[in-house]
């Protein structure tokens, strides 16, 4: 098992796997993808066994504590300097799930943000995932202002 950062060759991977973890209205295109890893790609992390890629988390640093629709559209909002990591995407292969990635890649991202002495991490959810972040130590913002795929969204945080 290796967790690295994402890099240009991964590229027909992740878009593969996140056509496949999401639907079309909420998943990022490859143009995106593209943008992000030339934007923040430090903070793109890629998950593979046996050299299988199966899993992905992606998030640009910003001074905003909830993430705002025009982040997803806009990858040169992030900023080095920000003050928190925020997670664009977790994705797990379907035949890999339930087997931990998911929370390696989670923690990782989070230790990461620690380690770079960020204010903490910022996400958006569906309802029915606010106890899996919860578990991690994040907290329920309530309703979002993201209108992200045209999907009702959760604000989730953690301050370190």
């Amino acid at each position: 098992m290796r967790l690295r950062i994402a890099t240009l060759t991964d590229l027909d991977a992740i878009t593969a796997l996140e056509n496949i973890c999401f639907p079309p209205n909420e998943a990022a295109s490859r143009t995106t993808f593209i943008k992000r890893l030339q934007s923040f790609p430090d903070h793109f992390w890629v998950l593979e066994i046996d050299g299988v890629l199966v899993g992905f988390i992606n998030g640009m640093v910003t001074n905003n504590e909830t993430i705002k629709d025009e982040m997803f559209a806009n990858a040169n909002l992030h900023d080095d300097n920000g003050k928190w990591q925020s997670v664009f995407g977790l994705a797990v292969a379907p035949e890999w799930r339930r087997q931990g990635h998911a929370e390696r890649l989670i923690r990782h991202l989070i230790e990461k943000a620690k380690a770079e002495e960020r204010l903490g991490v910022t996400l958006t959810c569906k309802e029915l995932l606010v106890p899996y972040y919860e578990k991690f130590g994040f907290a329920d913002g309530g309703i979002s202002t993201s209108a992200h795929g045209g999907e009702v969204w959760r604000d989730m945080r953690i301050r370190f």
